[in-house]
């Protein structure tokens, strides 16, 4: 199979079904566009990364299975080892190593995106526009805020990929903002 964005869009939506879901692979996808537009990479590559990084998910949720069955399928239709590894480095317990710098921006966006979708869920708009960067950090230090996201993750990610926490969460925030009525956000 063609590795194209289209193809991506119906395996995508072919294995999901859950809004929630598909809402995050595209936050996901809208961050790593941003990133390979920053570091000048290939923009379609990497948002075929964030977009079907989670495939399986709704499936396999468990960390036997989750992104293992995905990768499979991944590897099964002629996707290259390069989006397979990425995909498998996003989850810590698979002990795949994040090496390149398409993996590690993954790793650094994924929580990172169900985090502010989250704080923005919170905001009266609905709106990343009203999302503060300061606020983000102090909702990060709150445990009972959005409980499930690993915020180790998040802060691991940003060092991975060498940058400020800070500064990350608001390229991630301003990303999301440009293109959040995709996504289900703003009124």
């Amino acid at each position: 199979m063609e590795v194209n964005y289209e193809n991506a869009q119906n395996i995508l939506n072919e294995w999901v079904k859950s809004d929630a879901l598909l809402r995050h692979a595209k936050g996901v996808e809208i961050a790593m566009r941003a990133y390979a537009k920053k570091f000048k990479e290939n923009e379609e590559i990497w948002a075929i990364v964030g977009l079907l990084h989670d495939l399986d998910y709704e499936k396999y949720p468990t960390k036997e299975d989750h992104p293992f069955k995905g990768a499979d399928y991944l590897k099964s239709i002629g996707f290259p080892d390069f989006i397979i590894k990425a995909i498998l480095s996003h989850a810590s317990y698979t002990n795949v190593k994040r090496e390149t710098l398409l993996e590690k921006t993954l790793y650094a966006v994924d929580e990172l995106v169900g985090f502010l979708f989250a704080c923005a869920y919170v905001q009266p708009e609905k709106s990343f526009s009203t999302v503060r960067v300061e606020s983000v950090r102090k909702k990060l230090k709150d445990k009972a805020f959005a409980r499930s996201v690993n915020r180790d993750e998040i802060k691991e990610g940003a060092e991975e990929l060498g940058v400020d926490l800070l500064e990350h969460i608001e390229y991630v925030r301003k990303a999301l903002l440009e293109r959040e009525k995709e996504i289900g956000f703003g009124k």
